[in-house]
């Protein structure tokens, strides 16, 4: 049986930004942002995003990272990631999925659409632990910065962007993705191999 390669696969890239854990209250998405990887190359003009709608009260988790804060009318008028489902099905369901650290991801999209079957999903930060275990940080921009993926990265994402946006970290992912499908000897690694 031949297994399709993960170089010659289509993967979708997708990140959230959420509210970040405040008691009392579920962990909620308020951006969302993909892009695609085809045959091991980022496509840019793939790139998709939204802001996604939280109620204007509902408090964020202050360390939470991004730009949240100062759009909360934006978000509150937005849609809601159900809304947006429909549009992104042909994205999401049937390919694999990838993110980096993908628990939020995965977590978030079984939550908004639990019959759907989501994945396989590849992680990104498992497979830097496994490429690079002396970086001293594995985070998406501390791994952007330390492999020098910072230019190829510029030329994918707008230019007003940066980490902790939705569509700049799907991005940034996606770039990371397609520079370690680029390693030696990952262009063979079967797709199964490096999903979870």
């Amino acid at each position: 049986m031949n297994l399709p390669l993960a170089q010659s696969a289509t993967i979708t890239v997708i990140d959230f930004e959420t509210t970040g854990s405040v008691a009392g209250y579920p962990v909620e998405p308020w951006q969302i942002g993909l892009v695609t990887l085809r045959n091991g190359r980022v496509e840019a003009d793939t790139a998709w995003e939204s802001l996604l709608r939280i109620d204007g009260t509902r408090p964020f988790n202050p360390r939470a990272p991004g730009r949240h804060a100062q759009i909360r009318d934006q978000l509150a008028a937005s849609p809601t990631l159900t809304d947006c489902l429909p549009a992104l099905t042909p994205r999401l369901c049937g390919v694999p999925l990838a993110a980096h650290n993908i628990g939020t991801e995965r977590t978030i999209l079984t939550r908004a659409a639990p019959l759907h079957a989501f994945g396989p999903w590849i992680d990104t930060l498992a497979l830097v632990r496994h490429a690079y275990p002396t970086l001293p940080s594995k985070s998406l921009d501390s791994v952007i910065t330390a492999l020098r993926l910072d230019a190829r990265l510029q030329t994918l994402a707008p230019p007003e962007r940066a980490p902790h946006d939705a569509l700049y970290d799907a991005i940034a992912c996606a770039v990371l993705l397609e520079h370690l499908l680029a390693l030696p000897g990952w262009e063979a690694l079967p797709l199964q191999s490096i999903c979870k």
